[in-house]
Protein backbone atom coordinates (compact mmCIF):
# COMPACT_ATOMS: atom_id res chain seq x y z
CA UNK A 1 0.00 0.00 0.00
CA UNK A 2 2.39 2.46 1.32
CA UNK A 3 4.76 1.96 -2.48
CA UNK A 4 1.59 2.02 -4.09
CA UNK A 5 1.02 5.81 -2.28
CA UNK A 6 4.21 6.96 -3.50
CA UNK A 7 4.30 6.19 -7.28
CA UNK A 8 0.78 7.57 -7.37
CA UNK A 9 1.89 10.58 -5.76
CA UNK A 10 4.85 10.46 -8.23
CA UNK A 11 3.11 10.61 -10.93
CA UNK A 12 0.95 13.02 -9.86
CA UNK A 13 3.79 15.50 -9.81
CA UNK A 14 5.10 14.70 -12.98
CA UNK A 15 1.59 14.78 -15.05
CA UNK A 16 0.87 17.98 -13.40
CA UNK A 17 4.73 19.47 -14.01
CA UNK A 18 4.23 18.17 -17.39
CA UNK A 19 1.19 19.68 -18.34
CA UNK A 20 2.20 23.07 -17.62
CA UNK A 21 4.93 22.65 -20.18
CA UNK A 22 3.02 21.68 -22.73
CA UNK A 23 0.37 24.41 -21.96
CA UNK A 24 3.77 26.53 -22.76
CA UNK A 25 4.98 24.97 -26.06
CA UNK A 26 1.03 24.55 -27.24
CA UNK A 27 -0.27 28.29 -26.43
CA UNK A 28 3.16 29.52 -27.85
CA UNK A 29 2.37 27.15 -31.35
CA UNK A 30 -1.33 28.03 -30.91
CA UNK A 31 -0.61 31.58 -31.22
CA UNK A 32 2.17 31.22 -34.63
CA UNK A 33 -0.34 29.44 -36.41
CA UNK A 34 -3.20 31.34 -35.85
CA UNK A 35 -1.39 34.59 -36.73
CA UNK A 36 -0.48 32.69 -40.11
CA UNK A 37 -4.22 31.83 -40.46
CA UNK A 38 -4.18 27.95 -39.45
CA UNK A 39 -6.99 27.51 -38.05
CA UNK A 40 -9.86 24.65 -38.60
CA UNK A 41 -13.12 26.60 -40.50
CA UNK A 42 -14.53 26.08 -36.29
CA UNK A 43 -11.92 28.07 -35.03
CA UNK A 44 -9.75 25.23 -32.94
CA UNK A 45 -6.12 24.28 -34.27
CA UNK A 46 -5.49 22.81 -37.46
CA UNK A 47 -3.83 19.41 -37.10
CA UNK A 48 -0.78 21.24 -38.28
CA UNK A 49 -0.77 23.44 -35.43
CA UNK A 50 -1.49 20.17 -32.91
CA UNK A 51 1.77 18.75 -34.77
CA UNK A 52 3.84 22.02 -34.42
CA UNK A 53 2.96 22.59 -31.06
CA UNK A 54 4.13 18.78 -30.57
CA UNK A 55 7.79 19.36 -31.20
CA UNK A 56 8.38 22.73 -29.03
CA UNK A 57 10.82 22.34 -26.26
CA UNK A 58 8.24 22.75 -23.24
CA UNK A 59 6.03 19.89 -25.08
CA UNK A 60 8.80 17.61 -25.51
CA UNK A 61 10.00 17.97 -21.68
CA UNK A 62 6.27 17.86 -20.83
CA UNK A 63 6.16 14.75 -22.74
CA UNK A 64 8.82 13.32 -20.91
CA UNK A 65 7.27 13.33 -17.56
CA UNK A 66 4.29 11.79 -18.85
CA UNK A 67 6.03 9.02 -19.64
CA UNK A 68 7.45 8.88 -16.20
CA UNK A 69 4.50 9.47 -14.97
CA UNK A 70 2.82 6.87 -16.82
CA UNK A 71 5.46 4.23 -16.07
CA UNK A 72 5.03 5.00 -11.99
CA UNK A 73 1.06 5.52 -12.68
CA UNK A 74 1.11 2.31 -14.46
CA UNK A 75 2.32 0.54 -10.76
CA UNK A 76 0.27 2.42 -8.88
CA UNK A 77 -2.82 1.11 -10.37
CA UNK A 78 -1.44 -2.10 -10.06
CA UNK A 79 -0.78 -1.89 -6.32
CA UNK A 80 -3.95 0.38 -5.30
CA UNK A 81 -7.95 0.01 -5.82
CA UNK A 82 -8.42 2.16 -9.33
CA UNK A 83 -10.46 4.47 -7.35
CA UNK A 84 -7.55 5.55 -4.87
CA UNK A 85 -4.70 5.30 -7.64
CA UNK A 86 -6.50 6.88 -10.35
CA UNK A 87 -7.52 9.95 -7.44
CA UNK A 88 -4.26 10.16 -6.07
CA UNK A 89 -2.58 10.95 -9.63
CA UNK A 90 -5.53 13.36 -10.53
CA UNK A 91 -4.35 15.66 -7.90
CA UNK A 92 -1.44 16.78 -10.38
CA UNK A 93 -4.41 19.46 -10.54
CA UNK A 94 -3.00 20.92 -7.95
CA UNK A 95 0.47 20.89 -9.22
CA UNK A 96 -0.89 21.93 -12.30
CA UNK A 97 -2.40 24.89 -11.12
CA UNK A 98 0.49 26.19 -8.54
CA UNK A 99 2.67 26.23 -11.73
CA UNK A 100 -0.01 27.94 -14.27
CA UNK A 101 0.55 30.81 -11.87
CA UNK A 102 4.18 30.95 -11.94
CA UNK A 103 4.92 29.67 -15.28
CA UNK A 104 1.67 30.84 -17.01
CA UNK A 105 1.02 33.75 -15.61
CA UNK A 106 -2.48 32.88 -14.60
CA UNK A 107 -4.64 34.36 -11.89
CA UNK A 108 -6.84 31.66 -9.70
CA UNK A 109 -9.67 33.10 -7.84
CA UNK A 110 -11.14 31.76 -5.03
CA UNK A 111 -13.47 29.68 -6.29
CA UNK A 112 -10.88 27.44 -7.64
CA UNK A 113 -8.68 27.86 -4.95
CA UNK A 114 -11.67 26.62 -2.62
CA UNK A 115 -12.33 23.84 -4.87
CA UNK A 116 -8.56 22.79 -5.02
CA UNK A 117 -8.60 22.59 -1.06
CA UNK A 118 -11.76 20.32 -1.74
CA UNK A 119 -9.71 17.90 -3.95
CA UNK A 120 -7.00 17.58 -1.36
CA UNK A 121 -9.15 17.24 1.34
CA UNK A 122 -11.30 13.88 -0.85
CA UNK A 123 -7.63 12.89 -1.45
CA UNK A 124 -6.96 12.15 2.44
CA UNK A 125 -10.38 11.14 3.06
CA UNK A 126 -10.01 7.99 0.20
CA UNK A 127 -6.55 7.21 1.46
CA UNK A 128 -8.05 6.49 4.67
CA UNK A 129 -10.91 5.03 3.65
CA UNK A 130 -9.39 2.54 0.80
CA UNK A 131 -8.61 -1.38 1.15
CA UNK A 132 -6.10 -3.73 -0.58
CA UNK A 133 -7.15 -3.84 -4.24
CA UNK A 134 -8.94 -5.85 -5.81
CA UNK A 135 -7.57 -9.02 -8.55
CA UNK A 136 -6.40 -8.31 -11.78
CA UNK A 137 -8.71 -10.80 -14.14
CA UNK A 138 -11.35 -9.80 -16.64
CA UNK A 139 -12.93 -11.88 -18.94
CA UNK A 140 -11.59 -11.84 -22.40
CA UNK A 141 -14.61 -10.24 -23.84
CA UNK A 142 -13.98 -7.48 -21.20
CA UNK A 143 -10.57 -6.89 -22.49
CA UNK A 144 -11.94 -6.50 -26.48
CA UNK A 145 -14.67 -4.19 -25.07
CA UNK A 146 -12.09 -1.94 -23.91
CA UNK A 147 -9.97 -1.76 -27.04
CA UNK A 148 -13.08 -1.06 -29.09
CA UNK A 149 -14.31 0.82 -26.66
CA UNK A 150 -11.02 3.01 -26.70
CA UNK A 151 -10.46 3.70 -30.58
CA UNK A 152 -14.47 4.90 -30.90
CA UNK A 153 -14.28 7.04 -28.06
CA UNK A 154 -10.51 8.72 -29.40
CA UNK A 155 -11.74 8.47 -32.91
CA UNK A 156 -15.23 9.93 -32.23
CA UNK A 157 -14.23 12.54 -29.86
CA UNK A 158 -11.32 13.78 -32.02
CA UNK A 159 -14.10 14.20 -34.61
CA UNK A 160 -16.40 15.92 -32.22
CA UNK A 161 -13.65 18.01 -30.94
CA UNK A 162 -12.35 19.38 -34.29
CA UNK A 163 -15.83 20.46 -35.17
CA UNK A 164 -16.52 22.52 -31.43
CA UNK A 165 -13.55 24.20 -32.48
CA UNK A 166 -12.31 27.08 -29.72
CA UNK A 167 -15.52 26.16 -27.61
CA UNK A 168 -13.60 22.42 -27.24
CA UNK A 169 -11.49 22.40 -24.42
CA UNK A 170 -13.70 21.04 -21.95
CA UNK A 171 -14.70 18.43 -23.66
CA UNK A 172 -11.12 17.47 -25.23
CA UNK A 173 -10.33 17.75 -21.55
CA UNK A 174 -12.84 15.35 -20.11
CA UNK A 175 -12.79 12.73 -23.58
CA UNK A 176 -8.57 13.21 -23.15
CA UNK A 177 -9.42 11.95 -19.27
CA UNK A 178 -11.45 9.04 -20.70
CA UNK A 179 -8.71 8.16 -22.89
CA UNK A 180 -6.02 7.97 -19.77
CA UNK A 181 -9.15 6.27 -17.82
CA UNK A 182 -8.90 3.15 -20.48
CA UNK A 183 -5.26 3.36 -19.84
CA UNK A 184 -5.09 2.76 -16.37
CA UNK A 185 -7.92 0.09 -16.47
CA UNK A 186 -5.78 -1.66 -19.23
CA UNK A 187 -2.98 -2.02 -17.29
CA UNK A 188 -4.78 -3.29 -13.99
CA UNK A 189 -5.75 -6.17 -16.17
CA UNK A 190 -2.93 -6.98 -18.76
CA UNK A 191 -2.25 -10.69 -19.19
CA UNK A 192 1.40 -12.06 -19.38
CA UNK A 193 2.55 -9.58 -16.51
CA UNK A 194 2.89 -11.69 -13.57
CA UNK A 195 4.57 -13.61 -14.78
CA UNK A 196 5.67 -11.90 -17.16
CA UNK A 197 4.81 -13.62 -20.78
CA UNK A 198 5.43 -11.47 -23.42
CA UNK A 199 3.38 -13.94 -25.73
CA UNK A 200 0.58 -13.42 -23.65
CA UNK A 201 1.15 -9.79 -23.41
CA UNK A 202 1.31 -9.22 -26.90
CA UNK A 203 -1.54 -11.26 -27.59
CA UNK A 204 -3.53 -9.18 -25.39
CA UNK A 205 -6.24 -6.33 -26.44
CA UNK A 206 -6.04 -4.84 -23.37
CA UNK A 207 -2.18 -3.74 -24.53
CA UNK A 208 -3.69 -2.07 -27.41
CA UNK A 209 -6.58 -0.45 -25.70
CA UNK A 210 -3.75 1.14 -23.16
CA UNK A 211 -1.95 2.38 -26.27
CA UNK A 212 -4.67 3.70 -27.69
CA UNK A 213 -6.15 5.24 -24.66
CA UNK A 214 -2.40 6.78 -23.99
CA UNK A 215 -1.62 7.95 -27.66
CA UNK A 216 -5.14 9.23 -28.13
CA UNK A 217 -5.65 11.07 -24.50
CA UNK A 218 -2.24 12.58 -25.56
CA UNK A 219 -3.47 14.16 -28.19
CA UNK A 220 -6.99 15.29 -26.92
CA UNK A 221 -5.30 16.91 -24.05
CA UNK A 222 -3.17 19.03 -26.13
CA UNK A 223 -5.85 20.14 -28.33
CA UNK A 224 -7.57 21.15 -24.74
CA UNK A 225 -4.43 22.88 -24.10
CA UNK A 226 -4.20 25.10 -27.05
CA UNK A 227 -7.71 26.45 -27.17
CA UNK A 228 -8.50 26.64 -23.31
CA UNK A 229 -7.83 27.17 -19.82
CA UNK A 230 -5.04 24.53 -18.79
CA UNK A 231 -6.62 24.45 -15.74
CA UNK A 232 -10.07 24.04 -16.70
CA UNK A 233 -8.69 21.63 -19.34
CA UNK A 234 -6.94 19.48 -16.81
CA UNK A 235 -9.69 19.52 -14.58
CA UNK A 236 -12.06 18.08 -17.14
CA UNK A 237 -9.34 15.70 -17.51
CA UNK A 238 -9.24 14.89 -13.78
CA UNK A 239 -12.94 14.07 -13.86
CA UNK A 240 -12.60 11.28 -17.19
CA UNK A 241 -9.78 9.52 -15.80
CA UNK A 242 -10.96 9.03 -12.33
CA UNK A 243 -14.82 8.73 -12.42
CA UNK A 244 -15.02 5.54 -14.45
CA UNK A 245 -11.67 3.57 -13.82
CA UNK A 246 -13.05 3.85 -10.42
CA UNK A 247 -16.20 2.58 -10.96
CA UNK A 248 -14.72 -0.37 -13.03
CA UNK A 249 -12.51 -1.53 -10.51
CA UNK A 250 -15.54 -1.01 -8.07
CA UNK A 251 -18.49 -2.89 -9.91
CA UNK A 252 -15.81 -5.63 -12.18
CA UNK A 253 -12.41 -6.02 -10.55
CA UNK A 254 -13.39 -6.33 -6.47
CA UNK A 255 -11.85 -3.33 -5.23
CA UNK A 256 -13.25 -2.20 -2.17
CA UNK A 257 -12.54 0.39 0.94
CA UNK A 258 -11.84 -1.07 4.66
CA UNK A 259 -14.46 -2.39 6.57
CA UNK A 260 -17.49 -0.25 7.45
CA UNK A 261 -15.51 2.78 5.88
CA UNK A 262 -17.05 2.67 2.66
CA UNK A 263 -19.53 5.97 3.24
CA UNK A 264 -16.64 7.24 3.45
CA UNK A 265 -14.70 6.19 0.59
CA UNK A 266 -17.80 7.43 -1.53
CA UNK A 267 -17.76 11.41 0.05
CA UNK A 268 -13.96 11.35 -1.02
CA UNK A 269 -14.54 9.98 -4.46
CA UNK A 270 -17.63 12.67 -5.20
CA UNK A 271 -15.81 15.40 -3.35
CA UNK A 272 -13.02 15.08 -5.45
CA UNK A 273 -14.96 14.77 -8.38
CA UNK A 274 -16.98 17.99 -7.80
CA UNK A 275 -14.27 19.76 -6.90
CA UNK A 276 -12.56 18.80 -10.22
CA UNK A 277 -15.62 19.79 -12.26
CA UNK A 278 -15.53 22.98 -9.81
CA UNK A 279 -12.30 23.72 -10.73
CA UNK A 280 -12.98 22.74 -14.61
CA UNK A 281 -16.07 25.37 -14.61
CA UNK A 282 -14.52 28.29 -12.62
CA UNK A 283 -11.06 27.67 -14.37
CA UNK A 284 -12.82 27.72 -18.09
CA UNK A 285 -14.66 31.04 -17.24
CA UNK A 286 -11.57 32.98 -15.77
CA UNK A 287 -9.23 31.66 -18.46
CA UNK A 288 -11.96 32.89 -21.01
CA UNK A 289 -12.00 36.46 -19.06
CA UNK A 290 -8.35 37.01 -18.84
CA UNK A 291 -7.82 36.04 -22.71
CA UNK A 292 -10.44 38.68 -23.49
CA UNK A 293 -8.03 40.92 -21.36
CA UNK A 294 -5.28 40.43 -22.63
CA UNK A 295 -6.63 40.58 -26.39
CA UNK A 296 -8.08 44.21 -25.36
CA UNK A 297 -4.76 45.04 -24.15
CA UNK A 298 -3.11 43.90 -27.80
CA UNK A 299 -1.95 46.97 -30.07
CA UNK A 300 -4.19 46.98 -33.08
CA UNK A 301 -3.21 45.08 -35.78
CA UNK A 302 -1.21 42.99 -33.84
CA UNK A 303 -1.57 39.14 -33.43
CA UNK A 304 -1.09 37.09 -30.07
Amino acid sequence: MILGLVTAVAASVCYGTGSVLQALGARRSARQEAAAGNVTEHGGPSLSSTAKAAVTWEFILGTVLDFIGFGLGALAARLLPLFLSQTIISANLVITAVLSVKLLGLRLRQLEWLSIGVLCGALVLLAVAAGPEGGHEAARAFHWALLIGSAVLIAGGSLLVRRLGSGGAIVAGLLSGLGFGALGIGVRILDGVQPFDLGALLADPALYAVLVGGIGGMYLHTVALQVGSVNGATAALVVGETVVPGAVGVLWLGDSSRDGLGWLAVSGFVLAVASAVGVAYFGEEGGALQAAAEEEQTPAGQSG
